[in-house]
């Protein structure tokens, strides 16, 4: 079982795995204080201040100064304004997936057409075949 393990922790797929896994957690503290620190301020300045993380519903009735309050007495809440949040960076890292995605299919085509330029460019020898009937021609001689 210890031998099975450290085969599947040698193979590259693994270790390409978690070397993504970390560089995606690291970039989600990144699009959430992009989020957090420069869009939501953006967002608020056209509606009037209006700040989506404090969005939130009180479901016992109360009325609280803030979510922190509401959270800190215990009362159940509806965070509106923390899944809005959520939506967004996931529309964010979604779309800088895609754009790398992109950049990346790009380059591999580009790698695919030199191939192939340098495949049609290098010069045609004799087929198999032709080498063929010139040694049946010669042994006829």
């Amino acid at each position: 079982m210890l031998q099975e393990f450290k085969a599947f922790i040698a193979k590259g797929n693994v270790m390409d795995m978690a070397v993504g896994i970390i560089i995606g957690a690291a970039f989600t503290a990144i699009v959430t204080s992009l989020v957090g620190d420069i869009i939501n301020p953006i967002i608020a300045l056209f509606t009037g201040g209006m700040d989506f993380s404090g969005w939130f519903y009180a479901l016992d009735g109360n009325d609280y100064a803030s979510i922190t309050a509401a959270e800190e007495a215990g009362a159940p809440i509806f965070a509106v304004g923390r899944f809005v949040m959520a939506i967004i960076n996931f529309l964010i890292i979604a779309f800088v997936v895609f754009m790398l995605v992109k950049m990346v299919n790009r380059v591999k085509d580009a790698a695919a057409k030199k191939e192939e330029t340098a495949a049609e460019e290098a010069p045609a020898g004799p087929t198999q075949l032709d080498v063929l009937l010139e040694i049946r021609d010669a042994l006829k001689k």
